[in-house]
């Protein structure tokens, strides 16, 4: 029964989120670590990839017989290995910026406005989350407030 409480609704969805945007912090903020180390190549983790993972795991929960229950079933990439309670990341080297002498291939705006974007995420995910199990709470004690 308790089983039940944190794996219908939302709560899935928005526990991989935030599980997505701790990692996807924790490669940013090294990229920003090495801006001006030689031979850097920056990394990231694709948003669109897990978006697309997500949707679909969503989908295929609500194709089930308890569309708002049940775990989110995700398939392992490359990039993403989902367990039970959590998100491995492998970052994927990026190409697409400006390759300076010492062979450093950073872009300080790229890299700041993607640390901007995924804070914004993963702080709406955890708002989120909080408004869920403020709900929850609520019901458990059977008030308003």
């Amino acid at each position: 029964m308790i089983d039940g409480m944190f794996n219908s609704g939302s709560l899935p969805v928005l526990e991989r989120v935030v599980q997505f945007t701790g990692q996807r912090h924790q490669v940013i903020a090294n990229n920003i670590a090495n801006l001006s180390t030689p031979y850097f190549q920056p990394k990231d983790l694709s948003v669109e990839k897990f978006q697309k993972q997500l949707r679909k795991a969503v989908h295929d929960r609500r194709a089930t017989e308890t569309p708002r229950q049940g775990d989110l079933r995700f398939q392992d990439t490359r990039e993403f290995r989902f367990h039970a309670h959590g998100l491995e990341a492998r970052p994927q080297e990026l190409d697409e910026n400006i390759l300076f002498h010492d062979r450093n291939n950073r872009d300080l705006e790229r890299i700041m406005q993607d640390l901007a974007e995924n804070t914004l995420a993963h702080n709406a995910g955890l708002e989120m989350l909080k408004s869920e199990f403020n709900l929850l709470r609520m019901a458990i004690r059977g008030t308003l407030s």
